[in-house]
């Protein structure tokens, strides 16, 4: 989450609970018993449909699409870019450095692909199969979620209709309606706030992080492929800015050739240098 949706969230969260408390004060909506009787019976539905394993790594999911930042598709060009201009110039097994160097996982286990000679389509077989059992355990997880966001306002109502039926049964004692008239309100209101403001958005953000990181897996398969098949890097860099905006496309042609004149100036560097060690080798005359 970067920091614009940050601020957007805090201050709207200030106005959410400030209109709670100039509707009566904060204290007033809180009932122990009307959140337990949600939690509880959601916890029950959730554990009654998943396995506990597949739970844990569904927060898992979500804690890292909230705290880790995912690489932008104009990275992955640069990116794919300087790796087929490096590929060029300093051959395939170059890539195994940057193979090593790199944190995203896919695009390693693509280098290492173009590094360990597999075919074009060994490549592809072994990505495109990565990419749909990534694909696979993200729309689990984004389930799990849809799922409590089903489940809570459910609760919701039950703990409204436990409510009701001990407000009945002291409908002639005002103390007894009196404490079963909050739990039959306010538990609607928990069920309601955690569906639509804690699970939705999280099913939802699983759901567009998904695509976002299949969209630079797909820009990655179609770069590797690029890199193994020798295409030029200004054919690769037409191909792949269609995946990026308009507004985000200009300027990637200048970017490249950047990336190549600085790759001609390491050459020419490495070969000044070891040019001048050659000329401070002294020659040895034979006796």
């Amino acid at each position: 989450m970067n920091r614009k949706n940050l601020v957007g969230v805090f201050l709207a969260g200030l106005i959410f609970l400030a209109s709670f408390w100039l509707s009566g004060g904060l204290a007033l909506y809180w009932n122990a018993a009307a959140f337990a009787i949600v939690i509880s019976g959601l916890a029950i539905a959730v554990m009654l449909s998943y396995p506990v394993e597949q739970l844990l790594q569904a927060f898992r999911v979500v804690r890292s699409t909230y705290t880790n930042r995912l690489t932008t598709h104009e990275e992955i060009v640069d990116t794919l870019l300087d790796l087929s201009v490096r590929s060029r110039m300093d051959g395939m097994l170059s890539l195994e450095k940057a193979g090593e160097q790199t944190t995203m996982s896919f695009l390693k286990n693509g280098l290492m692909l173009l590094v360990d000679n597999f075919d074009e389509a060994e490549i592809k077989d072994c990505l495109r199969t990565e990419m749909s059992f990534f694909n696979m355990r993200r729309n689990e997880s984004e389930r799990v979620f849809q799922s409590m966001a089903r489940f809570a306002p459910a609760f919701g109502v039950a703990g409204s209709v436990i409510g009701l039926i001990g407000l009945l049964m002291g409908i002639d004692n005002p103390a007894v309606i009196l404490k079963h008239i909050p739990v039959a309100f306010i538990s609607t209101l928990y069920g309601v706030v955690l569906s639509n403001m804690i699970f939705a958005p999280m099913a939802e953000t699983v759901r567009c992080r998904t695509r976002n990181e299949l969209i630079n897996q797909k820009m990655i398969m179609d770069g590797i492929i690029a890199i193994k098949n020798e295409q030029n890097p200004y054919k690769l860099e037409r191909k792949l800015v269609a995946f990026l905006c308009p507004d985000d496309r200009e300027g990637k042609t200048e970017a490249l050739r950047n990336i190549t004149r600085k790759y001609i100036k390491m050459r020419k560097e490495e070969k000044d240098g070891k040019n001048k060690t050659l000329h401070e080798i002294p020659l040895v005359k034979a006796s």
